[in-house]
């Protein structure tokens, strides 16, 4: 096998460098798990072999970073009895069907949003998993490495936690918390057995306390002290919804952005999702304190939640990633979906310049590669950083009298179809729009078995039928 790749005669290389270069019939020279060229006519080094990908037609971008996702809820979503709800009111209907997750659900739900994030061009994936049920394995966080293996992402599993139950004035079951000990404890475990520092890490763990209304004061601040002795990133939901500032009022004293800042959750090392309702001075602590923001559209629309100000948060120097969320709340994991909806919100709610294309694409390449802080490794094709490349075929129909941007064209045309080639870490994960590693159609005849086998069991402990309104 070859130590060379040659991308060749790309329609456009939008590399999102810090010139936004784009290359009209432009070449990727990659070596092993590392960009070697960028530019026109590139040939392997004399008396290299090279493995040649024809980029004709297509347009090639550095593959996209997902910075918030619960990967398991892949096995709940589009189910009635929650199709209109929103936040409070559907977590509490789901806590009952997630309380029977065990080893197989989570790797299976694990593999069906992964899956879908490369077929749509996504190389790198964050995943927040919180729900330990009581007679369940404490290894469950290990199962979605595992899935991230089995098909090759660039992985940043958070190792999420829950210690404010129902009983306690929280809103998760009391038989999917745990005790700050034991949580503590398992992250302990997590980051020796997985976390790897290197630039090129395919797995790297951050530590996830689900949100201020399902966890206790204290594993927030014991785990913001953790987390920076361990060298790992904070990451939770903050500010989604107006429930959720009304419940941190009522019953902590203060918005929820404040109370973060009480329990040390501010600085470059900390990311929270959604960020609706922060209000101007919350954004000015944001931006000051180098705190970052996971924008997630699509969910947000989806539970009538609100539209985050991101152009607000970017004029001010606020990081920004873009993110899908959980596949129950958004129900998809497609990450092109998610750009279209991000540019289309954000206009909607703002004004049509302040979402352009071009900021769109940053968002999705170079915004969360800042966010994990991984930019001397992903987000733009530049020589010296990883081989993680989509590559989107425009000869369809629908792109036909777009090509005058091509890049613009995914978010603007088309019908929203996948990846045609997908390199992560230089590997082709992806090839003519199918998985190389693991077969597409197994992926989704386990995910809908084992779906059904979770709804059968809370139907049989709620008496609820979650295929009904």
């Amino acid at each position: 096998m070859s130590d060379y790749t040659l991308i060749k005669n790309a329609l456009c290389v939008a590399t999102m460098d810090d010139n936004d270069r784009r290359i009209a019939g432009g070449d990727v020279l990659v070596q092993g798990n590392r960009i070697a060229a960028v530019g026109s006519n590139l040939k392997p080094p004399d008396g290299a072999d090279a493995t040649i990908i024809d980029a004709t037609d297509k347009v090639v971008l550095p593959g996209f970073i997902n910075t918030h996702h619960h990967l398991y809820q892949t096995l709940t979503r589009n189910l009635p009895r929650v199709q209109d709800a929103k936040l409070f009111d559907w977590l509490i209907e789901l806590y009952e069907v997630w309380r029977g997750l065990d080893p197989e659900a989570v790797r299976v739900g694990a593999q069906v949003g992964i899956a879908e994030l490369l077929l749509t061009g996504c190389t790198t994936t964050t995943d927040h998993f919180y729900v330990f049920p009581k007679d369940q394995p404490g290894e469950l966080l290990d199962e979605t490495i595992l899935a991230a293996r089995d098909l090759g992402i660039r992985f940043h599993p958070t190792r999420g936690s829950m210690s404010r139950s129902r009983s306690k004035g929280g809103l998760p079951p009391d038989d999917v918390v745990q005790t700050e000990d034991a949580i503590l404890e398992d992250c302990e475990r997590v980051i020796t057995k997985w976390h790897d520092p290197d630039p090129f890490s395919m797995c790297r763990i951050a530590l996830a306390p689900c949100s201020p209304f399902s966890v206790t004061t204290k594993l927030l601040r014991e785990s913001a002290v953790f987390a920076r002795k361990k060298g790992v990133m904070l990451h939770t939901h903050l500010a989604e919804t107006r429930d959720e500032d009304d419940f941190c009022v009522k019953t902590l004293g203060m918005r929820p952005l404040a109370y973060m800042e009480s329990v040390g959750w501010l600085g470059p090392d900390v990311w929270y999702a959604h960020g609706v309702h922060f209000n101007d001075a919350e954004l000015d602590v944001l931006a000051c304190t180098g705190t970052a923001i996971a924008h997630c559209p699509t969910s947000n629309m989806r539970l009538g939640s609100g539209i985050a100000r991101v152009p607000d948060m970017r004029d001010r120097g606020v990081t920004v990633g873009l993110a899908v969320d959980g596949s129950a709340s958004n129900d998809s994991s497609s990450f092109l979906r998610e750009m279209i909806h991000c540019m289309l919100v954000n206009r909607v709610g703002w004004g049509v310049g302040r979402m352009p294309a071009t900021e769109v694409l940053r968002l999705a390449t170079r915004g969360g590669a800042k966010l994990l802080r991984r930019e001397d490794a992903i987000g733009s094709i530049v020589p010296g950083k990883a081989a993680d490349i989509a590559i989107f075929d425009l000869t369809e129909v629908g792109f036909a009298g777009a090509l005058g941007d091509p890049a613009g064209a995914l978010l603007f045309c088309g019908t929203l179809g996948r990846a045609h080639t997908v390199l992560v870490n230089g590997e082709v994960v992806v090839r003519d729009g199918r998985l190389t590693r693991m077969n597409e159609a197994d992926i989704r005849e386990r995910g809908n078995a084992t779906a059904a086998r979770l709804l059968k069991v809370a139907t049989r402990r709620t008496g609820n039928d979650y295929l009904k309104r």
